[in-house]
């Protein structure tokens, strides 16, 4: 990418937010759009298409590993075309584009990945070879740690077509994050909460990432507001563990950072694969040293051989 344009513009000008077209990604930013709004910043909405949105067919490796459903976006913030990146920071590659930031986080919904069956009542009940859907290497090596029996196929599409697919009797169940339900008003088609010992999330998973240019003093300011410091301490705990492990996002790779007790606590896993070895390590720190904590973690992960399988997944 080129470097970011001049992020100079009149406070009455409208502050003009990129998002995907998805039904999720339209929800996002319209929320923020609406808590923007509250505090008097006038918004429009830029839909901009990215290479995950137009390949909806095939494996998600097959596109590229990082940043499938952010580049564009970022591309048109760095080219000036927007201000503000809506992004779901599960998405959000760790590797930083010069001139952008990270300006705000807002509080995060549930991080929690949920199943939802077609007959079953929860994962327990699945019949051996049971045929559910997830595309995520994440979560097919955490399901198959416990459900070795699982037959896990692949499945793409936004997060109505997953379910029209679940549905029309192409899986018995299928895998989905929990916020991504909820925000569309579908939290009715959950039928079990994953809890992280069997399904640790996604890094972000849950959380929003308003991105704006570094140079954008106005874009910073609105954005400020919104930003949730627990969430973002969580959040920057998990993605620097990621990006100390160098896992990218198609290792099967889980985190979950949060607070208990006034400390930041941090669970990273990573696994094989075919799902036969898990290795995990919770600890905690200080809030206000994430990515002490993140780096911890990951040490604590690479001891344990974490970093054979996330070599293992690469090359495979």
């Amino acid at each position: 990418m080129t470097q970011p344009s001049s992020g100079t513009r009149r406070p009455s000008a409208k502050l003009r937010v990129g998002t995907r077209a998805s039904a999720l990604a339209r929800w996002q930013a319209e929320w923020i759009a609406a808590q923007l709004a509250q505090q008097g910043t006038e918004v429009e909405l830029v839909e901009i298409t990215t290479a995950g949105d137009r390949r909806q067919h095939g494996p998600i490796e097959a596109i590229g590993s990082r940043g499938v459903f952010t580049k564009e976006i970022q591309r048109a913030l760095v080219d000036g075309r927007v201000d503000l990146a809506v992004h779901s920071l599960k998405d959000l590659s760790t590797e930083a584009v010069p001139g952008l930031c990270l300006a705000a986080v807002p509080e995060r919904g549930p991080a929690a990945d949920v199943l939802v069956c077609r007959k079953a009542d929860g994962l327990d009940a699945l019949g051996e070879k049971a045929v559910v859907g997830t595309g995520s290497p994440r979560r097919k090596s955490q399901l198959w740690h416990v459900r070795p029996d699982l037959d896990i196929q692949g499945i793409r599409g936004n997060v109505e077509t997953r379910v029209a697919k679940l549905d029309a009797g192409g899986y018995d169940a299928i895998v989905l994050a929990g916020a991504g339900l909820a925000r569309l008003g579908l939290a009715d088609r959950i039928t079990e909460v994953l809890p992280p010992s069997i399904l640790l999330p996604a890094v972000g998973q849950g959380a929003l990432g308003l991105e704006t240019r570094e140079d954008d003093a106005w874009a910073r300011a609105a954005v400020a507001p919104l930003d949730h410091p627990a969430t973002h301490a969580a959040v920057l705990a998990e993605r620097t563990m990621l990006a100390a492990l160098e896992g990218g996002c198609l290792a099967p790779i889980g985190a979950w950072a949060r607070m208990e007790n006034d400390v930041l606590a941090l669970t990273g896993r990573v696994l094989s694969l075919d799902g036969r070895t898990r290795l995990d390590s919770t600890l905690t720190g200080d809030p206000e040293g994430p990515e002490a904590l993140a780096h911890r973690v990951a040490e604590a992960l690479l001891n344990q051989g974490a970093g054979d399988l996330i070599r293992a997944a690469r090359e495979r």
